[in-house]
């Protein structure tokens, strides 16, 4: 069975960007011979890392969209981790990346929805805050003001 799924590489920045797309082709070949598709290739380009990896600030991102089964993508991964050339991989199922992305969007709904709804207790406390003098919502002048205005006289 075929699913879809979303490979993330970094690579070493050393080499030539202009052999990514080649040497990226040679690696979903994996892919293409077990009867799977290659969707999308997009090459973000050389970028900074987050942190260090084998001792290098920068990598050549690419990320892969592609139709295969489990076994090619298993064996994809394999290829790519035996690479020189290659310092991260991530193959991510589609369905799975979609799934997280919907739960994360359902918390932050619900995060919305509970500020929404603590805004609608403060007004009852409200009038409590109405019925104080305007005058004791004023800030107080703080003591150590007219001292230093006395000094510089």
């Amino acid at each position: 069975m075929t699913h879809q799924y979303e490979l993330m590489v970094i690579l070493d920045p050393e080499i030539d960007e202009r052999t990514v797309a080649p040497s990226l082709d040679k690696f979903l070949n994996v892919i293409r011979t077990d009867g799977g598709t290659i969707d999308n290739v997009d090459i973000w380009g050389r970028r900074r890392l987050a942190y260090e990896i084998n001792k290098k600030t920068e990598g050549i991102y690419a990320v892969v969209n592609f139709t295969a089964t489990s076994t090619a993508t298993v064996e994809l991964d394999r290829q790519l981790k035996l690479s020189e050339a290659v310092m991260r991989t991530k193959v991510l199922r589609a369905e799975q990346g979609m799934a997280q992305v919907a739960a994360a969007k359902k918390l932050a709904d619900e995060k919305a929805a509970r500020k929404a709804a603590a805004p609608a207790k403060a007004p009852a406390a409200a009038p409590a805050a109405a019925a104080a003098p305007a005058a004791a919502a004023a800030p107080a002048p703080t003591p150590a003001a007219p001292a230093a205005v006395e000094d510089a006289e």
